[in-house]
């Protein structure tokens, strides 16, 4: 498993000037970096994706989808929503890292929103580090697979930046389910994130005219 590789040597970068950083990629090291520390510091999403490699991808969208687990309406749609989005044009383009505006490369969450997360979903996520494992890479290194990929995650976000009502957790739990597979490169999970996400794109995009007019336009 990538987060149990090496367990003893999942420690934080020691420069004192870049304490977001971890070179570990996977559930373990992610959890720690957010619940570890001053809960009032800046978790900069540039500090965070320097030193990572195959998994960038996964934390990006993580940090993407903090906001749409805090209950403060608009949030999730107006921020959680467009990056998605974007890291679904990225994925679609088959980038190797994703590349993130310097704008939002500087900002980033308050430690306290992940350590909320992490409350809330951190047993769960601990179970699960025990359960996924690196497997079937072809679902997630094949053009073919990253194109899907990121359609679906552009459709996602495009649902979750539009106002349905109640379904900023179901959105942010399913794009968990994506991040989970990125992270730790677990092509099997990728499989159930990709049904999830076609059900839910079936339901809810048919029963919105506003995502029917956006693919109209588009």
């Amino acid at each position: 498993m990538t987060s149990s590789d090496d367990g003893s040597a999942a420690q934080h970068d020691p420069d004192p000037e870049h304490p977001t950083r971890y070179r570990n990629e996977g559930i373990r090291s992610l959890l720690t970096t957010f619940r570890d520390g001053d809960p009032d510091q800046v978790l900069r999403v540039r500090e965070i994706l320097a030193d990572l490699q195959q998994s960038a991808f996964g934390v990006c969208l993580f940090l993407a989808i903090l906001p749409a687990f805090i209950p403060i309406p608009g949030l999730a749609g107006g921020i959680s929503g467009p990056l998605t989005v974007l890291i679904g044009v990225q994925l679609m383009c088959c980038l190797r890292k994703p590349w993130v505006p310097r704008f939002i490369g500087e900002r980033g969450p308050r430690r306290r929103t992940g350590q909320r997360l992490v409350a809330k979903l951190g047993p769960t996520l601990q179970r699960l580090d025990r359960l996924l494992a690196p497997r079937l890479h072809g679902m997630l290194d094949r053009m073919l697979a990253q194109v899907f990929t990121g359609l679906l995650l552009v459709l996602v976000g495009t649902l979750l930046t539009l106002p349905i009502p109640f379904t900023n957790y179901l959105f942010g739990l399913l794009l968990l389910l994506f991040a989970l597979a990125l992270l730790e490169r677990d092509g099997a999970l990728m499989l159930v994130a990709w049904a999830a996400a076609v059900i839910s794109v079936a339901l809810f995009g048919a029963t919105s005219n506003q995502l029917m007019d956006l693919i109209g336009h588009w």
